[in-house]
């Protein structure tokens, strides 16, 4: 578990007063655990820079401010993290076979950070500034650089997966925003995956129920079999998805969304997989 690292503390929190307890900083895991996996694109990567986090916060529980949100403080943390990072963790991670670390983003890292953490993860601009310690002018400038970059993408071939007519439309309305095309709407696991198989799409939006019976999780699971393309997650029901076992999908967004995470979603996806191709 990542939160293993943070029990060798529990012996200084006896020494020394502690602003939260352990249980309250692992409740806040999935959330720090779903935004590292969006930035790096990999689950393997994004809970490494966690865990090395974790590790950081063991050592001295203190450098977590006690006038500020718990949440908020574990992504300064983090970032403080992955800014120091040695670029070696992605090139050991890409050589145990993945290949979506193998290259750069196009997206420069900042830029791309600002826009997961305003758009994905609802920060306000002042508390981005201060999660990566940046003045709060220069991230809404990075911010609008962002939102023009998403504009800048290839086009790309769009499958959604969806039972909710109205919620179908609108987000075939967001992807078309983007400059993308949508090759299919489906309602059932069988149409979700003939449309995947006969029109090869770059990127699947996909809820995880569906009509009747239906599971968007086990359509997914068909499509995977078959073709290599990025999955975002939009569901009202993100813990099915957010359990700390096992494989868990790069990009996850709950309902009710606000378009522009679905926006800034496409955008690191289609990333992600363009970094993998290139």
């Amino acid at each position: 578990m990542l939160t293993r690292g943070l029990e060798s503390a529990h012996t200084t929190e006896r020494r020394t007063a502690m602003p939260y307890s352990t249980a309250e900083i692992a409740a806040k895991l999935p959330y720090l655990r779903r935004y590292a996996r969006a930035l790096t694109g990999s689950q393997a990567t994004g809970d490494e820079y966690v865990r090395t986090c974790l590790e950081v916060i063991a050592r001295d529980r203190l450098k977590i401010a006690e006038d500020v949100d718990l949440q908020t403080e574990l992504f300064r943390l983090f970032h403080t993290v992955y800014a120091s990072a040695d670029p070696r963790l992605s090139q050991s991670r890409a050589a145990a076979g993945e290949p979506a670390l193998r290259s750069v983003m196009a997206l420069p890292p900042i830029e791309r950070q600002v826009l997961l953490l305003s758009a994905l993860e609802r920060y306000p601009f002042n508390d981005v500034a201060y999660i990566l310690g940046v003045p709060e002018d220069a991230v809404r400038d990075l911010f609008n650089r962002a939102q023009e970059s998403m504009m800048s993408l290839a086009s790309a071939k769009v499958l959604i997966i969806e039972d909710e007519p109205v919620i179908a439309l609108e987000l075939k309305s967001i992807v078309e925003s983007l400059g993308h095309s949508v090759v299919g709407t489906a309602d059932r696991e069988k149409e979700a995956v003939a449309i995947a198989d006969r029109a090869a799409p770059n990127l699947v939006l996909a809820d995880i129920q569906l009509r009747g019976e239906d599971s968007g999780i086990e359509a997914v699971r068909r499509i995977l079999e078959k073709h290599t393309v990025p999955v975002i997650f939009i569901t009202a029901y993100p813990e099915r998805l957010l359990t700390g076992k096992g494989v868990e999908p790069t990009f996850i967004i709950s309902k009710p969304y606000d378009p522009s995470m679905v926006r800034a979603a496409v955008s690191q996806a289609l990333h992600v997989a363009a970094a993998g191709n290139a």
